[in-house]
């Protein structure tokens, strides 16, 4: 088979390697369609090797483990590939554990592949711990929650778009979003009757600043922040906020509010008593196993319902030849709102 290997620079290479074997609780799914991200690009900057970075698989089911139980060859899937190991979807065939292995209703493309929602629902409620989106409050008992703001730092990401949508899901506003060119996309995921809005960045960072704490004036205060950037002056953007608006953990009582980053390294700036986090989506392959198992179902159900939207997808021709131009626009921020997705039969070579 033919399998594209990342390495530094951007850098693509296409081999021929052998179809992978399986385990007993994994799938081999025959990649219809691979989905990239930045990560693809950074970790082979910052680790060297050469490796196939591609982690977001769509295709058919090829053949599964004795230990699966919900899929059978010929199914039409996406799947989280587990990160930094072997047997990717830059490839022809690419292997996934049964779960984070989900089926696609018939009525969505393979380009559809929604698996970034899993960094935002990891980030909303095992860091946040903010309310599952299928238990509001609804008895006599237990009064309607009141307003919750949030704040979303690129909400025109692929991760920050899912957020919107879990968090509307969750009942969760007034939502302060934070854009830039795709301002426009992200208001048509909010709520402006309850209270969201979206604050563009372009405008400078005081200008910035200023206009999230004109959002939040009434609100309680600020809380909670998922941070879909985590680079440049998002942190102290929202360091700044914070010890504008205070902060109080509206959920728990406890005057703290709690921020989650989806990259590492320092956070520095933040006003004590802000409990800190990193979101990493690979803890659905350790300790978050039965979440992540959980919500790829329900991203699924979404998907057939109609409430849960993917992600805008552009197709850079070529298959796994387009990778190397896909990683590089995604080095010079050229994409905005937009996922780059490859079809891997349109590869050289690939007989489809």
């Amino acid at each position: 088979m033919k399998e594209a290997l990342v390495s530094k620079g951007t850098q693509v290479q296409i081999v021929d390697s052998s179809i992978p074997a399986i385990n007993d609780d994994q799938v081999l799914i025959k990649v219809i369609v691979s989905g990239s991200n930045p990560k693809d690009w950074k970790l082979p900057d910052l680790l060297g090797g050469s490796t196939n970075q591609g982690d977001d698989i769509a295709g058919i089911v090829e053949k599964v483990g004795a230990n699966v139980f919900e899929f059978k060859p010929g199914d039409r899937v996406a799947a989280f590939h587990e990160m930094r190991t072997p047997h990717g979807s830059y490839a022809e065939y690419a292997v996934a554990w049964q779960h984070t292995t989900f089926h696609i209703p018939k009525s969505i493309s393979f380009e559809a592949i929604p698996l970034a929602a899993m960094t935002a629902a990891v980030g909303l409620y095992l860091r946040l711990g903010l309310p599952q989106p299928w238990s509001p409050p609804a008895s006599a008992s237990e009064p309607i929650r009141g307003p919750t703001p949030l704040l979303i730092y690129g909400a025109a990401s692929a991760v920050g778009i899912y957020t919107v949508q879990l968090a509307q899901r969750s009942n969760i506003h007034p939502l302060i979003c934070v854009a830039g060119r795709a301002c426009d996309y992200v208001e048509g995921f909010i709520d402006r009757s309850k209270g969201d809005v979206v604050v563009d960045y372009r405008q400078g960072d005081e200008a910035l600043v200023a206009g999230i704490v004109e959002a939040l004036d009434g609100q309680p205060a600020l809380a909670h922040v998922l941070d879909a950037v985590s680079e440049a002056s998002s942190i102290t953007n929202i360091a700044e906020v914070l010890r504008r608006v205070g902060a109080k953990d509206d959920l728990s009582g406890a005057v703290k509010g709690r921020a989650t980053f989806v990259l590492g390294g320092e956070k520095e700036g933040l006003p004590d008593g802000v409990e800190k986090s990193i979101t990493m989506v690979g803890s659905v392959h350790n300790e978050a196993k039965d979440f992540g198992y959980v919500y790829y179902r329900y991203f699924a159900k979404g998907l057939l319902e109609g409430w849960f939207k993917p992600q805008k997808t552009e197709v850079v021709p070529g298959g796994l030849g387009g990778i190397q131009t896909a990683l590089q626009n995604l080095k010079d921020g050229k994409a905005s709102a937009v996922k780059y997705v490859f079809r891997i039969g349109e590869t050289d070579g690939v007989e489809r």
